[in-house]
């Protein structure tokens, strides 16, 4: 039995899920076992396939590439242990502005914020459009969407650093008595 899914993405974002030569749609194809269809006037994605789990791998895949992020780091949801987390701050957003300094929370100043956080949670980190993204292990996709639902609440940067910080040193300790 075939299954069938439409994934609208934005245009802007069809070129680098097409990757130069088709490469990134031959390696979805390869992998996964599904079919891709990419219109790329209308920015849309039709995948197919018999097997579910293969067909939600690849429109995780597809969803990742689609809100920023990098194919080899999109490609990483291949792992079982890996997660793909999408925040909507569009329905948190009151406004225009308010969405504007709610991405900057999360960036910070020249990205510090970020990058900051995708090094204590060893994840990989997306703010496009309306959305966050988290691509990482299951539990640190956890802490990181934690620490940014933090920020996005107001919480102070340095105590949303310090609970990571502790959240990686318990981390650390229970893989040294595994």
């Amino acid at each position: 039995m075939e299954f069938s899914y439409e994934i609208k993405i934005p245009k802007m974002r069809t070129a680098v899920l097409i990757g130069k030569k088709g490469e990134i749609k031959k390696r979805l194809k390869q992998e996964t076992g599904t079919d891709v269809i990419i219109d790329s006037a209308e920015g849309i994605v039709t995948v197919s396939g018999d097997d579910a789990i293969s067909l939600m791998d690849a429109q995780n895949i597809i969803k990742a590439i689609a809100r920023g992020f990098n194919p080899e780091i999109a490609f990483l949801l291949l792992k079982p242990d890996y997660a793909f987390e999408i925040i909507d701050l569009g329905s948190i957003a009151r406004n225009k502005n308010d969405l504007i300094r709610l991405r900057g929370r999360v960036i910070g100043f020249k990205g510090k914020s970020r990058k900051t956080i995708e090094d204590l949670t060893e994840t990989n980190i997306s703010v496009f459009g309306k959305t966050i993204c988290i691509i990482g292990e299951i539990s640190n996709v956890n802490n990181c969407k934690r620490a940014i639902s933090q920020l996005i609440k107001g919480g102070k940067h340095a105590n949303v650093f310090k609970f990571l910080e502790k959240q990686k040193k318990m981390n650390l300790f229970s893989e040294e008595n595994f």
